[in-house]
């Protein structure tokens, strides 16, 4: 049998103004979606427990059947995983986002969409001021995702689990002050930041965006900081061979660590103009392996579409998630034999708020030995009226296999 995971990162959502009143699910048009949930289950569950903050490390790591509770550590040790970076007993991964704040409010979580390259200079930037320190390692990433090591090199860290940081996306167009680092270490993670500052302020880079009208990094945001989680492998978890098809290197480092192959896909962004057709294309190609058994494949475009605020292009995201990803897949899964196909998202990302919250999120679920239970549509409605609730998410992942 082969199983099929769809994430439309984000989607759940509120009804909306602008759309009559209607969810960006409600308003799309999704027939793919919907033929799932009119041929199986549609349903309710929460991937993000209260005690955690809500984000895509916490929700897709239920999603993947792990109880974050039990396994998560923070979500930057995730990314290092996913660069291939290996954290010893004692060492710290941190999120290293290029922002931008203006008149002391998050003006951008994402400096303006920095450019790679010009992130480079930025980072070679940062180590090279801390090169006298053994301790403080920058690593960069894609874009304005970056990440920053601590290497403890047999010393205490100053970090516990009680050191607080907020994701930067969580704050956008809203005043800093409150949301800096707390609690232990947090004084050297202010310092890193304000030097940023003065690094930033004159870099060549950010002289040339500023020239061309484009958004400057005015400075470094650390967030995320976590130390290596101890998963127990997929295989061995739930007798199936994985793989992940994803533009985000959260859902890569997990992938990792669970003993997923990581499926690359050339034009896959992370954003809202990502090929959807080839990660579609990826996905069949890798569920045609008789080696491969599950596929997960992770859409960020419509998470993106709620930070910034953008209700149509949520819903036109999601709509070619719909035509360009569970169309085809599942129009050959059917074909070549028995399969289950879930579709769900993280976490709700609200339009209104531009950030993650918690709360149910809605499932559909068919193929073979799902019985249909009556649901026409797909959407945060069906799946209210529905009575299959699940409170933990990670049980899901053990009702799809």
């Amino acid at each position: 049998m082969k199983f099929v995971l769809v994430i439309p990162d984000g989607v759940a959502d509120e009804p909306q103004p602008g759309l009559k009143g209607r969810t960006p699910l409600e308003a799309a048009q999704i027939p793919h979606m919907d033929e799932v949930a009119a041929l199986g289950v549609v349903g309710q569950t929460d991937n993000v427990p209260v005690s955690l903050p809500s984000g895509s490390d916490v929700g897709t790591m239920s999603l993947f059947g792990y109880s974050p509770l039990e396994f998560h550590t923070g979500r930057a040790p995730l990314e290092a995983a996913a660069q291939g970076i290996e954290l010893r007993d004692g060492d710290w991964a941190i999120r290293c986002n290029l922002v931008t704040v203006a008149d002391e409010r998050m003006q951008s979580f994402t400096g303006g969409q920095f450019p790679s390259e010009m992130a480079r200079e930025l980072i070679e930037l940062l180590q090279r001021d801390q090169c006298g320190d053994s301790h403080w390692k920058f690593h960069k990433g894609v874009s304005y995702r970056n990440l920053l090591l601590y290497r403890s090199c047999g010393t205490t860290a100053p970090f516990t689990r009680q050191t607080a940081s907020t994701p930067p996306h969580d704050i956008t167009d809203q005043p800093i002050a409150g949301h800096l680092p707390t609690g232990p270490g947090s004084d050297e993670l202010l310092q890193l930041m304000n030097r940023s500052r003065e690094l930033f302020a004159t870099a060549s880079c950010n002289q040339q965006r500023i020239a061309s009208g484009d958004l400057a990094a005015t400075q470094i945001w650390l967030w995320g900081l976590g130390q290596r989680p101890a998963f127990i492998p997929f295989l061995d978890r739930y007798k199936v061979r994985g793989a992940v098809i994803t533009a985000v290197d959260l859902l890569r480092g997990i992938g990792r660590l669970l003993g997923w192959e990581v499926v690359e896909v050339a034009g896959a962004t992370g954003y809202l103009d990502t090929d959807y057709a080839a990660k579609g294309r990826a996905a069949i190609e890798t569920l045609s392996r008789p080696d491969i058994d599950f596929v997960v494949v992770h859409v960020e475009a419509t998470d993106e579409a709620s930070h910034e605020g953008h209700v149509y292009e949520k819903v036109r995201a999601v709509e070619n998630i719909d035509r360009h990803i569970v169309g085809p897949l599942h129009k050959w899964l059917k074909q070549q034999g028995d399969y289950r196909l879930l579709i769900c998202p993280d976490h709700p990302t609200f339009l209104r708020t531009r950030t993650h919250s918690h709360g149910y999120c809605p499932f559909a679920m068919c193929g073979t030995g799902v019985v249909a239970d009556g649901a026409k549509s797909y959407s945060e409605s069906s799946a209210a009226a529905s009575s299959f609730k699940l409170p933990h998410g990670w049980d899901l992942m053990s009702r799809l296999l």
